[in-house]
Protein backbone atom coordinates (compact mmCIF):
# COMPACT_ATOMS: atom_id res chain seq x y z
CA UNK A 1 0.00 0.00 0.00
CA UNK A 2 1.48 3.54 -0.85
CA UNK A 3 1.60 6.38 1.92
CA UNK A 4 1.09 9.80 0.72
CA UNK A 5 4.59 10.23 1.22
CA UNK A 6 5.96 7.80 -1.11
CA UNK A 7 3.65 9.01 -4.01
CA UNK A 8 6.31 11.01 -6.56
CA UNK A 9 5.58 14.73 -7.87
CA UNK A 10 5.98 13.80 -11.83
CA UNK A 11 4.32 10.60 -13.22
CA UNK A 12 4.29 9.73 -17.38
CA UNK A 13 0.00 10.49 -17.95
CA UNK A 14 -1.96 8.33 -20.25
CA UNK A 15 -5.10 10.52 -22.12
CA UNK A 16 -7.53 7.66 -23.17
CA UNK A 17 -10.83 9.05 -23.71
CA UNK A 18 -13.89 6.97 -21.39
CA UNK A 19 -10.91 4.75 -20.10
CA UNK A 20 -11.68 5.46 -16.26
CA UNK A 21 -9.71 4.09 -12.88
CA UNK A 22 -10.77 4.35 -9.79
CA UNK A 23 -8.60 3.58 -6.28
CA UNK A 24 -8.78 0.13 -5.55
CA UNK A 25 -9.97 -0.54 -9.28
CA UNK A 26 -8.34 -2.99 -12.00
CA UNK A 27 -8.29 -1.38 -15.48
CA UNK A 28 -6.68 -3.62 -17.64
CA UNK A 29 -5.40 -2.11 -21.33
CA UNK A 30 -4.01 -3.46 -24.68
CA UNK A 31 -0.66 -1.07 -25.78
CA UNK A 32 0.01 -0.33 -29.15
CA UNK A 33 1.21 2.85 -29.67
CA UNK A 34 5.13 3.52 -30.29
CA UNK A 35 5.07 6.19 -27.87
CA UNK A 36 2.87 4.16 -24.88
CA UNK A 37 5.20 1.03 -25.82
CA UNK A 38 8.23 3.86 -24.40
CA UNK A 39 6.35 4.86 -21.64
CA UNK A 40 5.73 1.22 -20.21
CA UNK A 41 9.73 0.02 -20.92
CA UNK A 42 10.54 3.55 -18.79
CA UNK A 43 7.77 2.80 -16.08
CA UNK A 44 8.69 -0.55 -15.38
CA UNK A 45 12.19 0.87 -14.39
CA UNK A 46 11.00 3.25 -11.96
CA UNK A 47 10.60 1.63 -8.35
CA UNK A 48 6.85 2.89 -8.07
CA UNK A 49 5.40 1.51 -11.77
CA UNK A 50 2.63 4.06 -11.85
CA UNK A 51 0.80 5.70 -14.79
CA UNK A 52 -1.83 8.50 -14.72
CA UNK A 53 -4.97 7.67 -16.53
CA UNK A 54 -6.72 10.79 -17.68
CA UNK A 55 -9.55 12.06 -20.14
CA UNK A 56 -8.58 14.45 -23.03
CA UNK A 57 -10.48 17.50 -23.31
CA UNK A 58 -10.67 19.05 -26.67
CA UNK A 59 -9.00 22.85 -26.73
CA UNK A 60 -10.31 25.86 -29.00
CA UNK A 61 -7.26 25.35 -31.00
CA UNK A 62 -8.36 23.06 -34.02
CA UNK A 63 -6.66 19.64 -33.37
CA UNK A 64 -5.33 20.89 -29.98
CA UNK A 65 -6.03 18.02 -27.24
CA UNK A 66 -5.48 19.06 -23.56
CA UNK A 67 -5.99 17.27 -20.28
CA UNK A 68 -8.70 16.97 -17.77
CA UNK A 69 -6.98 18.80 -14.52
CA UNK A 70 -7.89 15.14 -12.35
CA UNK A 71 -6.83 11.69 -13.26
CA UNK A 72 -6.28 8.44 -11.20
CA UNK A 73 -2.86 6.96 -11.29
CA UNK A 74 -2.51 3.37 -11.41
CA UNK A 75 0.16 0.74 -10.36
CA UNK A 76 1.57 -1.54 -13.42
CA UNK A 77 1.16 -4.66 -11.53
CA UNK A 78 0.52 -7.42 -14.98
CA UNK A 79 1.58 -7.24 -18.61
CA UNK A 80 2.17 -9.59 -21.10
CA UNK A 81 3.93 -8.65 -24.88
CA UNK A 82 2.50 -10.52 -27.89
CA UNK A 83 4.63 -11.60 -30.56
CA UNK A 84 4.21 -8.84 -32.44
CA UNK A 85 5.81 -6.57 -29.43
CA UNK A 86 2.21 -4.91 -28.11
CA UNK A 87 1.24 -4.97 -24.90
CA UNK A 88 -1.36 -6.17 -22.13
CA UNK A 89 -1.16 -4.59 -19.12
CA UNK A 90 -2.99 -4.57 -15.77
CA UNK A 91 -3.40 -1.11 -13.59
CA UNK A 92 -4.32 -0.84 -10.32
CA UNK A 93 -5.89 2.45 -8.78
CA UNK A 94 -3.49 3.78 -6.02
CA UNK A 95 -5.11 7.52 -5.86
CA UNK A 96 -6.46 10.05 -7.47
CA UNK A 97 -4.54 13.45 -8.84
CA UNK A 98 -4.27 17.04 -9.80
CA UNK A 99 -2.02 18.15 -12.43
CA UNK A 100 -0.30 21.20 -11.81
CA UNK A 101 1.73 21.42 -15.15
CA UNK A 102 3.49 19.20 -17.99
CA UNK A 103 6.25 18.79 -17.49
CA UNK A 104 9.29 19.42 -20.91
CA UNK A 105 11.20 16.98 -22.06
CA UNK A 106 12.24 14.61 -24.81
CA UNK A 107 9.82 11.37 -23.73
CA UNK A 108 7.53 10.95 -27.06
CA UNK A 109 4.60 10.39 -24.07
CA UNK A 110 3.48 13.66 -21.91
CA UNK A 111 4.73 13.95 -18.25
CA UNK A 112 3.21 15.85 -15.48
CA UNK A 113 3.85 17.40 -12.38
CA UNK A 114 1.12 16.09 -10.16
CA UNK A 115 -0.91 16.89 -6.55
CA UNK A 116 -1.89 14.30 -4.51
CA UNK A 117 -2.84 16.39 -1.37
CA UNK A 118 -6.69 16.82 -2.73
CA UNK A 119 -7.26 13.25 -2.39
CA UNK A 120 -5.21 12.00 0.78
CA UNK A 121 -7.73 9.44 1.69
CA UNK A 122 -7.41 7.69 -1.24
CA UNK A 123 -4.53 5.21 -0.51
CA UNK A 124 -6.32 4.51 2.68
CA UNK A 125 -9.28 1.82 3.15
CA UNK A 126 -11.83 1.14 0.72
CA UNK A 127 -14.92 4.07 0.49
CA UNK A 128 -17.94 3.40 2.55
CA UNK A 129 -21.41 4.52 1.78
CA UNK A 130 -23.62 4.43 4.66
CA UNK A 131 -26.78 5.91 3.00
CA UNK A 132 -26.95 3.07 -0.29
CA UNK A 133 -29.97 1.91 -0.77
CA UNK A 134 -28.81 -1.56 -2.49
CA UNK A 135 -32.22 -2.61 -3.39
CA UNK A 136 -33.26 0.86 -4.81
CA UNK A 137 -30.25 1.27 -6.77
CA UNK A 138 -30.56 -2.29 -8.14
CA UNK A 139 -34.07 -1.92 -9.33
CA UNK A 140 -32.70 1.22 -11.32
CA UNK A 141 -29.80 -0.58 -12.65
CA UNK A 142 -32.03 -3.37 -13.72
CA UNK A 143 -34.21 -0.88 -15.53
CA UNK A 144 -30.94 0.61 -17.30
CA UNK A 145 -29.82 -2.54 -18.34
CA UNK A 146 -33.20 -3.51 -20.31
CA UNK A 147 -33.51 -0.23 -22.04
CA UNK A 148 -30.09 -0.44 -23.18
CA UNK A 149 -30.02 -4.43 -24.00
CA UNK A 150 -27.31 -4.65 -21.83
CA UNK A 151 -26.16 -8.37 -20.45
CA UNK A 152 -24.41 -9.07 -17.17
CA UNK A 153 -23.75 -11.41 -13.98
CA UNK A 154 -26.45 -10.58 -11.75
CA UNK A 155 -25.19 -12.64 -9.22
CA UNK A 156 -21.73 -11.32 -9.42
CA UNK A 157 -23.18 -8.03 -9.02
CA UNK A 158 -25.59 -8.83 -6.07
CA UNK A 159 -22.64 -10.15 -3.95
CA UNK A 160 -20.02 -7.22 -4.60
CA UNK A 161 -19.16 -4.82 -1.77
CA UNK A 162 -20.53 -1.54 -2.46
CA UNK A 163 -17.04 0.18 -3.48
CA UNK A 164 -16.32 -2.50 -5.75
CA UNK A 165 -20.07 -2.14 -6.97
CA UNK A 166 -20.05 1.47 -7.45
CA UNK A 167 -16.82 1.76 -8.96
CA UNK A 168 -17.03 -0.76 -11.10
CA UNK A 169 -20.25 0.21 -12.74
CA UNK A 170 -18.70 3.87 -12.88
CA UNK A 171 -15.86 2.24 -15.19
CA UNK A 172 -18.27 -0.27 -16.98
CA UNK A 173 -21.38 1.17 -18.16
CA UNK A 174 -21.67 2.95 -21.62
CA UNK A 175 -21.63 6.48 -20.32
CA UNK A 176 -20.14 9.94 -22.17
CA UNK A 177 -16.76 11.03 -21.27
CA UNK A 178 -17.53 13.98 -19.32
CA UNK A 179 -19.67 11.67 -17.44
CA UNK A 180 -16.78 9.60 -16.55
CA UNK A 181 -14.98 12.58 -15.64
CA UNK A 182 -17.90 13.64 -12.64
CA UNK A 183 -17.98 10.36 -11.41
CA UNK A 184 -13.96 10.19 -10.80
CA UNK A 185 -13.73 13.74 -9.32
CA UNK A 186 -16.97 12.77 -7.15
CA UNK A 187 -15.54 13.22 -3.75
CA UNK A 188 -16.50 9.99 -1.82
CA UNK A 189 -18.11 7.11 -2.67
CA UNK A 190 -21.63 8.26 -1.53
CA UNK A 191 -21.38 11.50 -3.95
CA UNK A 192 -19.91 8.78 -6.94
CA UNK A 193 -22.79 6.70 -6.13
CA UNK A 194 -25.51 10.04 -5.70
CA UNK A 195 -23.79 10.64 -9.10
CA UNK A 196 -24.40 6.89 -10.85
CA UNK A 197 -27.79 7.03 -10.06
CA UNK A 198 -28.48 10.30 -11.36
CA UNK A 199 -26.56 9.50 -14.71
CA UNK A 200 -28.74 6.03 -14.94
CA UNK A 201 -31.91 8.19 -14.18
CA UNK A 202 -31.21 10.63 -16.84
CA UNK A 203 -30.48 8.48 -19.78
CA UNK A 204 -33.53 6.12 -19.17
CA UNK A 205 -35.35 9.32 -19.50
CA UNK A 206 -33.84 10.39 -21.81
CA UNK A 207 -34.60 7.09 -23.92
CA UNK A 208 -31.06 6.46 -25.47
CA UNK A 209 -31.13 2.90 -26.11
CA UNK A 210 -28.52 0.52 -27.99
CA UNK A 211 -27.94 -3.27 -27.83
CA UNK A 212 -24.70 -3.39 -26.25
CA UNK A 213 -22.78 -6.16 -23.69
CA UNK A 214 -21.30 -5.28 -20.57
CA UNK A 215 -19.14 -8.07 -18.70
Amino acid sequence: MFALSDLPEIIPVFPLPGALLLPRSQLPLHIFEPRYLAMLDDTMKTSHRLIGMVQPREGGETGAVHLQTVGCAGRLTAFSETEDGRYMITLAGISRFRIRAEVDGFTPYIRAQVDWSDFAQDPGGAGRDPDFDRERFLALLSRFFEARALATDWDSIREADDELLINSLSMLLPLGVEDKQALLEAPTLSDRRETLETLIAYALKAGDAGPEVMQ
